[in-house]
Protein backbone atom coordinates (compact mmCIF):
# COMPACT_ATOMS: atom_id res chain seq x y z
CA UNK A 1 0.00 0.00 0.00
CA UNK A 2 1.45 3.49 -1.01
CA UNK A 3 2.35 5.65 2.32
CA UNK A 4 0.14 8.05 1.29
CA UNK A 5 -2.44 6.02 1.65
CA UNK A 6 -1.75 4.75 5.05
CA UNK A 7 -4.48 5.31 7.56
CA UNK A 8 -6.49 6.95 5.02
CA UNK A 9 -10.19 6.02 4.86
CA UNK A 10 -11.69 5.55 1.24
CA UNK A 11 -15.30 6.46 1.34
CA UNK A 12 -17.19 5.30 -1.24
CA UNK A 13 -20.73 7.22 -2.14
CA UNK A 14 -23.43 5.76 -4.37
CA UNK A 15 -24.83 8.62 -5.75
CA UNK A 16 -28.48 8.50 -8.09
CA UNK A 17 -30.54 11.12 -8.53
CA UNK A 18 -29.44 13.52 -5.05
CA UNK A 19 -29.03 17.32 -6.55
CA UNK A 20 -30.69 18.80 -4.19
CA UNK A 21 -28.43 17.02 -1.29
CA UNK A 22 -25.42 17.01 -2.82
CA UNK A 23 -23.58 20.29 -1.82
CA UNK A 24 -24.03 19.54 1.65
CA UNK A 25 -22.90 16.32 1.63
CA UNK A 26 -20.18 16.82 0.42
CA UNK A 27 -19.53 19.45 3.07
CA UNK A 28 -20.58 17.24 5.71
CA UNK A 29 -18.09 14.32 4.31
CA UNK A 30 -15.08 16.59 4.08
CA UNK A 31 -15.64 18.15 7.44
CA UNK A 32 -15.53 14.71 9.31
CA UNK A 33 -12.21 14.70 11.22
CA UNK A 34 -10.76 11.43 9.72
CA UNK A 35 -8.08 11.44 6.42
CA UNK A 36 -9.93 10.19 3.97
CA UNK A 37 -10.47 10.18 0.03
CA UNK A 38 -14.01 10.45 -1.55
CA UNK A 39 -15.19 8.23 -4.59
CA UNK A 40 -18.36 9.35 -5.75
CA UNK A 41 -20.25 6.93 -8.58
CA UNK A 42 -22.96 8.69 -10.20
CA UNK A 43 -25.21 5.60 -10.86
CA UNK A 44 -26.98 7.15 -14.16
CA UNK A 45 -28.58 10.64 -12.38
CA UNK A 46 -30.99 12.54 -14.51
CA UNK A 47 -31.81 15.26 -12.20
CA UNK A 48 -28.88 17.46 -12.43
CA UNK A 49 -26.76 15.69 -10.18
CA UNK A 50 -23.99 14.60 -12.82
CA UNK A 51 -23.60 17.97 -14.60
CA UNK A 52 -23.38 18.99 -10.70
CA UNK A 53 -20.83 16.22 -10.59
CA UNK A 54 -18.99 16.95 -13.68
CA UNK A 55 -18.71 20.80 -12.63
CA UNK A 56 -16.39 20.41 -9.23
CA UNK A 57 -13.14 21.78 -9.49
CA UNK A 58 -10.35 18.91 -9.78
CA UNK A 59 -8.80 17.77 -6.47
CA UNK A 60 -6.38 15.26 -4.79
CA UNK A 61 -8.98 13.59 -2.72
CA UNK A 62 -12.47 13.37 -4.87
CA UNK A 63 -12.83 10.45 -7.45
CA UNK A 64 -16.02 10.78 -9.55
CA UNK A 65 -16.72 7.70 -11.76
CA UNK A 66 -19.80 7.93 -13.77
CA UNK A 67 -22.55 4.99 -14.85
CA UNK A 68 -23.80 5.71 -18.18
CA UNK A 69 -27.69 4.28 -16.91
CA UNK A 70 -28.64 3.36 -13.55
CA UNK A 71 -27.89 -0.05 -12.61
CA UNK A 72 -28.05 0.10 -8.59
CA UNK A 73 -26.27 0.75 -5.07
CA UNK A 74 -24.70 -2.28 -5.07
CA UNK A 75 -23.14 -2.26 -8.59
CA UNK A 76 -22.74 1.56 -7.94
CA UNK A 77 -20.58 0.10 -4.68
CA UNK A 78 -18.42 -2.64 -7.07
CA UNK A 79 -17.65 0.50 -9.15
CA UNK A 80 -16.23 2.15 -6.08
CA UNK A 81 -13.72 -0.36 -4.45
CA UNK A 82 -12.03 -0.37 -8.03
CA UNK A 83 -11.06 2.79 -6.91
CA UNK A 84 -10.66 2.54 -3.63
CA UNK A 85 -7.26 3.58 -2.38
CA UNK A 86 -7.11 3.79 1.78
CA UNK A 87 -6.52 1.26 4.32
CA UNK A 88 -10.05 1.41 5.13
CA UNK A 89 -13.34 1.48 2.88
CA UNK A 90 -16.36 3.00 4.55
CA UNK A 91 -19.78 3.04 2.48
CA UNK A 92 -21.92 6.38 2.86
CA UNK A 93 -25.38 6.75 1.77
CA UNK A 94 -26.30 10.26 -0.75
CA UNK A 95 -29.08 11.46 1.33
CA UNK A 96 -28.28 12.61 4.47
CA UNK A 97 -29.60 10.24 6.88
CA UNK A 98 -26.38 9.46 8.17
CA UNK A 99 -23.56 11.96 9.80
CA UNK A 100 -19.79 11.80 8.64
CA UNK A 101 -19.21 12.69 12.35
CA UNK A 102 -19.54 9.46 13.00
CA UNK A 103 -16.81 8.79 10.92
CA UNK A 104 -13.83 8.75 13.77
CA UNK A 105 -16.11 6.31 16.38
CA UNK A 106 -16.39 3.86 13.11
CA UNK A 107 -12.82 3.47 12.28
CA UNK A 108 -11.31 3.09 15.90
CA UNK A 109 -12.10 -0.20 16.37
CA UNK A 110 -10.06 -0.81 13.06
CA UNK A 111 -7.44 1.36 13.43
CA UNK A 112 -7.12 -0.32 17.18
CA UNK A 113 -6.73 -3.36 15.27
CA UNK A 114 -9.68 -4.79 17.49
CA UNK A 115 -11.57 -5.38 14.13
CA UNK A 116 -11.66 -6.10 10.45
CA UNK A 117 -15.36 -4.88 10.10
CA UNK A 118 -17.58 -2.59 12.07
CA UNK A 119 -21.10 -1.56 11.55
CA UNK A 120 -23.03 1.53 12.96
CA UNK A 121 -25.72 0.70 14.45
CA UNK A 122 -28.92 2.89 14.56
CA UNK A 123 -31.03 3.28 16.92
CA UNK A 124 -35.03 2.21 17.06
CA UNK A 125 -36.69 4.49 14.76
CA UNK A 126 -39.84 3.81 12.89
CA UNK A 127 -39.52 7.43 11.20
CA UNK A 128 -38.73 6.14 8.09
CA UNK A 129 -42.35 4.23 7.87
CA UNK A 130 -43.46 1.51 10.00
CA UNK A 131 -42.97 -1.73 7.34
CA UNK A 132 -39.35 0.19 6.38
CA UNK A 133 -38.50 -0.28 9.99
CA UNK A 134 -40.19 -3.24 10.55
CA UNK A 135 -38.33 -5.22 7.25
CA UNK A 136 -35.07 -3.98 8.21
CA UNK A 137 -35.31 -5.85 12.11
CA UNK A 138 -36.82 -8.88 10.35
CA UNK A 139 -33.73 -9.10 8.44
CA UNK A 140 -31.58 -8.71 11.23
CA UNK A 141 -33.29 -11.58 12.76
CA UNK A 142 -33.07 -13.33 9.82
CA UNK A 143 -29.22 -12.76 9.35
CA UNK A 144 -29.11 -13.97 13.11
CA UNK A 145 -30.54 -17.34 12.79
CA UNK A 146 -28.66 -18.34 9.52
CA UNK A 147 -25.63 -17.18 10.46
CA UNK A 148 -25.38 -16.91 13.89
CA UNK A 149 -24.02 -13.26 13.91
CA UNK A 150 -24.90 -11.94 17.15
CA UNK A 151 -25.81 -8.36 15.39
CA UNK A 152 -28.10 -5.79 15.72
CA UNK A 153 -28.92 -4.07 12.67
CA UNK A 154 -27.67 -5.51 9.40
CA UNK A 155 -29.08 -3.53 6.88
CA UNK A 156 -27.34 0.08 7.94
CA UNK A 157 -25.69 1.92 5.83
CA UNK A 158 -22.69 2.58 7.79
CA UNK A 159 -20.10 -0.40 7.51
CA UNK A 160 -16.36 0.03 7.78
CA UNK A 161 -13.91 -2.21 6.35
CA UNK A 162 -10.25 -2.88 6.06
CA UNK A 163 -9.25 -2.70 2.03
CA UNK A 164 -7.72 -5.96 2.02
CA UNK A 165 -10.69 -7.89 3.19
CA UNK A 166 -13.28 -6.48 0.75
CA UNK A 167 -10.99 -7.21 -2.35
CA UNK A 168 -10.88 -10.76 -1.07
CA UNK A 169 -14.61 -11.35 -2.07
CA UNK A 170 -16.22 -11.68 -5.65
CA UNK A 171 -19.17 -9.14 -5.03
CA UNK A 172 -22.52 -9.80 -7.41
CA UNK A 173 -25.18 -7.28 -5.74
CA UNK A 174 -26.90 -4.77 -8.09
CA UNK A 175 -29.25 -3.25 -5.62
CA UNK A 176 -29.51 -2.91 -2.15
CA UNK A 177 -28.47 -6.35 -1.56
CA UNK A 178 -24.92 -5.24 -0.63
CA UNK A 179 -25.66 -5.12 3.06
CA UNK A 180 -26.55 -8.84 2.95
CA UNK A 181 -23.80 -9.95 0.21
CA UNK A 182 -21.26 -8.91 2.47
CA UNK A 183 -22.62 -9.86 6.03
CA UNK A 184 -23.31 -13.48 4.84
CA UNK A 185 -19.62 -13.49 3.26
CA UNK A 186 -18.33 -12.03 6.50
CA UNK A 187 -20.22 -14.63 8.71
CA UNK A 188 -19.74 -17.55 6.41
CA UNK A 189 -15.64 -16.95 6.44
CA UNK A 190 -15.91 -16.68 10.74
CA UNK A 191 -15.35 -13.10 10.74
CA UNK A 192 -16.70 -11.06 13.51
CA UNK A 193 -18.90 -7.85 12.91
CA UNK A 194 -17.41 -5.05 15.86
CA UNK A 195 -20.77 -2.46 16.63
CA UNK A 196 -20.68 1.09 17.44
CA UNK A 197 -23.64 3.59 17.89
CA UNK A 198 -24.37 6.27 15.39
CA UNK A 199 -26.82 9.00 14.68
CA UNK A 200 -29.40 8.31 12.33
CA UNK A 201 -32.06 11.16 10.61
CA UNK A 202 -34.72 8.66 9.15
CA UNK A 203 -35.74 9.30 5.32
CA UNK A 204 -39.35 8.35 4.46
CA UNK A 205 -40.72 6.71 0.71
CA UNK A 206 -41.90 10.68 0.39
CA UNK A 207 -38.78 12.01 1.07
CA UNK A 208 -37.30 10.07 -1.90
CA UNK A 209 -36.12 7.02 -0.07
CA UNK A 210 -35.59 4.58 -3.47
CA UNK A 211 -35.59 1.52 -1.71
CA UNK A 212 -38.41 -0.87 -2.53
CA UNK A 213 -40.81 -4.12 -0.84
CA UNK A 214 -38.88 -5.70 -3.83
CA UNK A 215 -35.96 -5.41 -2.40
CA UNK A 216 -36.80 -7.06 0.81
CA UNK A 217 -37.27 -10.34 -1.10
CA UNK A 218 -33.99 -9.96 -2.56
CA UNK A 219 -32.56 -9.73 0.66
CA UNK A 220 -33.90 -12.59 2.04
CA UNK A 221 -32.93 -14.77 -1.01
CA UNK A 222 -29.27 -13.29 -0.91
CA UNK A 223 -29.13 -14.18 2.58
CA UNK A 224 -30.29 -17.76 2.39
CA UNK A 225 -28.27 -18.22 -1.23
CA UNK A 226 -25.19 -17.65 0.92
CA UNK A 227 -25.64 -19.73 3.53
CA UNK A 228 -25.80 -22.64 1.58
CA UNK A 229 -23.26 -21.38 -1.39
CA UNK A 230 -19.45 -23.69 -1.12
CA UNK A 231 -16.99 -21.55 0.91
CA UNK A 232 -14.89 -21.35 -2.23
CA UNK A 233 -17.41 -19.78 -4.59
CA UNK A 234 -17.46 -16.86 -2.21
CA UNK A 235 -13.88 -15.91 -2.74
CA UNK A 236 -12.15 -13.65 -5.69
CA UNK A 237 -10.33 -15.81 -7.55
CA UNK A 238 -7.09 -15.14 -5.81
CA UNK A 239 -8.96 -14.49 -2.32
CA UNK A 240 -7.33 -15.20 1.12
CA UNK A 241 -9.38 -14.13 3.95
CA UNK A 242 -7.66 -11.71 6.38
CA UNK A 243 -8.77 -12.94 10.00
CA UNK A 244 -8.38 -11.28 13.02
CA UNK A 245 -9.04 -13.77 15.97
CA UNK A 246 -10.94 -12.87 19.09
CA UNK A 247 -12.67 -10.00 18.10
CA UNK A 248 -16.20 -9.31 20.07
CA UNK A 249 -19.23 -7.92 18.95
CA UNK A 250 -19.79 -5.01 21.26
CA UNK A 251 -23.11 -3.36 22.66
CA UNK A 252 -25.01 -0.88 20.38
CA UNK A 253 -25.58 2.90 22.61
CA UNK A 254 -8.71 -7.84 -13.47
CA UNK A 255 -5.98 -5.18 -12.02
CA UNK A 256 -7.33 -1.62 -11.89
CA UNK A 257 -7.14 0.29 -14.99
CA UNK A 258 -7.70 4.06 -15.58
CA UNK A 259 -11.35 3.02 -16.34
CA UNK A 260 -13.11 0.03 -14.16
CA UNK A 261 -14.11 -2.84 -16.08
CA UNK A 262 -18.02 -1.46 -16.87
CA UNK A 263 -20.96 -2.98 -14.67
CA UNK A 264 -23.50 -4.68 -16.92
CA UNK A 265 -23.42 -3.17 -20.12
CA UNK A 266 -21.83 0.16 -19.36
CA UNK A 267 -18.70 1.38 -19.37
CA UNK A 268 -17.81 4.08 -16.05
CA UNK A 269 -15.99 7.39 -17.20
CA UNK A 270 -13.79 8.68 -15.02
CA UNK A 271 -13.54 12.41 -13.89
CA UNK A 272 -10.25 13.21 -12.29
CA UNK A 273 -7.82 10.84 -11.17
CA UNK A 274 -5.79 10.51 -7.76
CA UNK A 275 -2.49 10.55 -7.56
Amino acid sequence: MEREWKGCVSVIVPIYNEVAHLDELLRAIRASPVSKEIVLVDDGSTDGTREQLLALAPSDDITVVFHQKNQGKGAAIRTGLRHARGEYVLIQDSDLEYDPQDYPALLLPLRQGSANVVYGVRSDHPGRGMLFFLGARFLTDLTNLLYGAGIHDVATCYKAFRRTLLTKFNFECQRFEFCFEVSAKLCRLGERIWEVPISYRPRNKRQGKKIRYSDGLMAIWTLIRFRFMRRSRLLSSDGEVLQLRGCAVTQPAGTDPEYPPGVGSDEPVRLSTLG
